[in-house]
């Protein structure tokens, strides 16, 4: 009986043993033992941005072409897009007696063609070599489009490449050979068309185009001032869609930079300054540099024109565009804004090393609702803020994977 008694006893003693020890180590330890996974943020490389999506209006400075004999139609010498020089040909326009010679160049230009497959001409050119990779990029562009106008403009790129191809060959061909007979044919007959057309020749370089919407005399880039949300609105022009390719006209178009016009009234946009420099992001996800030139103030809105001199070209189907106006953007330490502690126009962050925790000061440089862009003061600042040297000495540094408590 005493055995057992003593045996109850000793079982009491180390349950008791044990409930002290957990004791111990739950109130040495108990912060960290009940503390969640969430209840820390690690410091890692990030980027805050803030953006606006809005509409915008490309302006252009754009000069339009137009002959006397624009009711006959017109030929495209130069693509849509090309660069043009001062003084080079254009575009031309038919002459009154010209449709039998053009039949005549277009079966010529079908017959070489046809020699250059069933001969397997391999001619040593890399205009040729060139053409055939924009053939072939242009049929890929036709199969992913199911509009009619873009159709017809693709299918008109590609039979101005197989002529230029038919040209170019038959000009490299030996002397002696078919392709070279037909190709002079060619010549002889374009002589005759030109000699009886109207050819407009470009009045300055830039980048050739034939979309003319009739709004170039509209929207000029020589003084700003008329811009305003409603002769914008009045437009009625929908988003994204692109200019049709005139029969009639041509303009050369500044190909260094062109202007985005937009009218909005968020608080970001009707606090910027000129000069200010953003982002654009376009709808085929480039971002360009942009800087604000023109601001205008209205009753309800902010007339805000940016200067671009990327995707000029890009833009160029194109009158009304969608984009995201990108109005910071930083990089650096990226922390939670729950992990932020301010006192006295300081700003904190309480970091976790094995347990024990310090306070940092840290400089915040950018912050949206959720994160902050955070940085370390440098001496010289921590100067300015009243630190002396001795206490700049002790101070810790926040860094990259530091683990930081959320409050």
């Amino acid at each position: 009986m005493k055995e057992i008694k003593k045996k109850s006893n000793f079982i009491k003693i180390i349950i008791t043993l044990v409930f002290m020890i957990f004791f111990i180590i739950l109130v040495t330890n108990g912060t960290k033992i009940l503390k969640k996974p969430t209840d820390f943020f690690i410091v890692a490389n990030g980027s805050l941005s803030y953006e606006e999506m809005t509409e915008g209006y490309v302006i252009r400075d754009e000069v339009v072409l137009q002959g006397d004999n624009y009711k006959n139609g017109m030929v495209q010498i130069l693509s849509d897009g090309e660069r043009v020089a001062k003084d080079e040909a254009f575009f031309r326009y038919y002459s009154n007696s010209e449709e039998n010679i053009l039949n005549q160049i277009a079966e010529l230009d079908e017959e070489i063609n046809e020699l250059i497959e069933t001969d397997n001409l391999s001619l040593p050119s890399s205009d040729i070599l060139s053409l055939e990779n924009q053939i072939e990029n242009t049929i890929d562009l036709m199969y992913k489009v199911n509009y009619l106008q873009k159709i017809q403009e693709h299918k008109n790129k590609i039979e101005a490449y197989i002529s230029k191809k038919a040209q170019i060959t038959g000009v490299i061909s030996p002397s002696d050979s078919y392709v070279r007979v037909l190709a002079e044919k060619r010549n002889e007959l374009e002589a005759q068309l030109e000699a009886g057309s109207e050819v407009i020749y470009a009045p300055r370089s830039g980048l050739a185009s034939y979309r003319v919407d009739g709004l170039e005399e509209i929207l000029k880039t020589d003084n700003f001032d008329y811009l305003t949300k409603e002769l914008l609105d009045s437009f009625e022009l929908k988003v994204g869609a692109t200019i049709p390719l005139s029969n009639e006209k041509g303009k050369v178009v500044n190909n260094f930079e062109s202007y985005i016009v937009t009218s909005m009234n968020t608080e970001k946009s009707m606090s910027a300054n000129i000069g200010d420099k953003v982002l654009l992001r376009l709808s085929n996800s480039d971002e360009i540099e942009a800087e604000i030139i023109y601001l205008k103030d209205e009753e309800k809105s902010r007339i805000i024109v940016f200067r671009i001199m990327d995707d000029v070209d890009e833009l160029l189907e194109y009158r009304k565009i969608s984009m995201d106006i990108v109005w910071w953007n930083y990089s650096g330490l990226k922390v939670s804004n729950s992990a932020l502690i301010e006192e006295n126009d300081r700003v904190y962050v309480e970091r976790n090393k094995a347990g024990f925790t310090e306070k940092v000061l840290v400089k915040v440089l950018r912050q949206n609702d959720t994160y902050s862009i955070v940085e370390n003061y440098e001496k010289e600042e921590l100067k300015a803020l009243g630190y002396s040297d001795e206490e700049i000495s002790k101070m810790e540094t926040i860094s990259l994977y530091d683990e930081i408590v959320l409050h």
